[in-house]
């Protein structure tokens, strides 16, 4: 098919290359040239895993294409794909206006009886797929001076439920498909589409070999409502069970008990499961905050107060709050000290800073007048363009972040971190404390070098 993807941030960037990848035409529409410029040459705008070679054998084969203007794509195509960023507003609420300015183009570009499927990829608040609809009118209205006629397009709500780090891997090989639509003809357009993944039938890319046991994957058809709020419950869902780990490893901390052996033992109950227990820090990313964020609003704008919501956002930013408190504890005062970072990105396997839990903390150092030296494998060149202004200090190495600091705080779990010999930290720091605020490090053998060791719920 030809296919239309409007945003080539993570989502549509990865979504349109795997499509790309599976046989069809693919055009990426994006309004940042630089961007548009690094994917045409082949380089992935973002740090993903197995994106590189992926973009190199789409771009090279003209199966993907990326451009700042619609031009003619839009009128070509058969399903398009929303997928712009939705940041969140101060009340909570998400911002709608990069999908606003989208439909609004899609809709003076569409033809008359096109018969396109328009796909909400990105997550938008529960109902936006009328607003979609409405938007897209308008725009017809606008360049052709009356509504569009019947069976020129419909709007579908298609969310993704894609990892970072692991995004390319999560399309080819999904948990589940959700299509919410109220046309027949739509959900049958897109299952077609996703045909290739829904039936495993394609060969799998050499770097991300099938899962074992893999044949068919999940499809979920439902209307456009129902399929917003399985993206939204969902997230939800996955930041209550990170903040209950976190509760419970607070608790475990006052009581001596270890929350990696509770969480072990409880994630053995089918009913529970194991992942998505792992205490520290806490979440962060761009998705469980911003969507547990529209969730609440949406639940206040009906009158109910989603306390079981509320609760869950404050716990995961009580355990931001509580590496500080760590810090305190040990070093007492910590003006003028040296604080060594490591791990910038919200989680291993990205290079995304998207409310990601250093941030918070290290700006609380510079506010207590810390000297922070940081180091993270792949998400340094993002900080410093992002905040040029900050007074930070970018190490070459992990050892070389440790040299000579008055403490560590770890806050990615990245493995190169794991791979570093505990004795070689405590050789390099000034006093020997460190902040294991993602527990990757053996508490036992910190005792036994004589580190004054704070884990979480340990």
């Amino acid at each position: 098919m030809n296919i239309a993807v409007f945003g080539a941030g993570y989502v549509g960037l990865v979504t349109g290359a795997v499509l790309a990848d599976l046989g069809h035409k693919v055009s990426l529409i994006d309004v940042d040239h630089h961007k548009v410029e690094q994917i045409n040459c082949s380089q992935p705008p973002i740090y993903e895993f197995a994106l590189d070679s992926l973009l190199h054998r789409v771009i090279s084969s003209n199966a993907l294409y990326a451009r700042t203007e619609p031009s003619g794509e839009v009128g070509q195509a058969e399903v398009i794909f929303i997928a712009v960023g939705t940041p969140s507003l101060n009340d909570g609420a998400p911002d709608l206006e990069s999908v606003h300015q989208a439909a609004v183009t899609i809709g003076q570009h569409l033809t008359p009886l096109q018969n396109c499927v328009i796909v909400n990829k990105a997550t938008v608040p529960i109902g936006s797929a009328n607003l979609v609809e409405m938007w897209i009118d308008d725009g017809f209205t606008q360049a052709n001076g009356q509504p569009a006629p019947e069976g020129t397009f419909s709007v579908a709500s298609n969310p993704e439920f894609l990892r970072e780090g692991r995004a390319v891997h999560d399309t080819f090989y999904p948990d589940r498909i959700v299509l919410g639509a109220e046309n027949p003809a739509a959900l049958e357009r897109l299952t077609s589409l996703y045909r290739p993944i829904l039936e495993q039938s394609f060969e799998p890319p050499h770097q991300l070999p099938r899962p074992q046991g893999l044949k068919a994957v999940p499809v979920v058809t439902t209307d456009r409502l129902s399929a917003e709020m399985i993206k939204y419950a969902a997230n939800a869902f996955l930041s209550t069970k990170i903040s209950f780990a976190n509760e419970m490893a607070n608790i475990c901390e006052r009581v001596g008990a270890d929350i990696n052996t509770v969480m072990s033992g409880i994630g053995l109950d089918n009913r529970i499961g194991p992942q998505f227990l792992n205490a520290g820090v806490g979440w962060g990313g761009s998705c469980f905050g911003k969507d547990l964020s529209a969730l609440i609003h949406t639940a206040r704008e009906y009158g109910y107060e989603p306390r079981l919501l509320d609760s869950t956002r404050e716990v995961n930013n009580q355990q931001r709050r509580s590496v500080i408190k760590r810090l305190q504890d040990e070093l007492k005062t910590i003006k003028g000290r040296r604080i060594a970072i490591w791990g910038l990105a919200f989680k291993p396997g990205t290079d995304d800073l998207r409310d990601a839990p250093s941030l918070n903390i290290i700006q609380e150092l510079i506010h207590l007048n810390a000297r922070v030296i940081v180091f993270d494998p792949v998400a340094m060149d993002n900080m410093h363009r992002q905040f040029p202004d900050w007074d930070i200090r970018y190490a070459p190495g992990p050892l070389e972040a440790v040299d000579g600091a008055h403490a560590l705080v770890v806050l990615t779990e990245w493995d190169i971190f794991r791979q570093v010999p505990l004795k070689d930290i405590v050789n390099r720091l000034e006093s020997p404390v460190i902040i294991d605020a993602r527990n990757i490090f053996d508490p036992a053998l910190a005792r036994r070098l004589s580190i004054r060791y704070r884990g979480i719920g340990r």
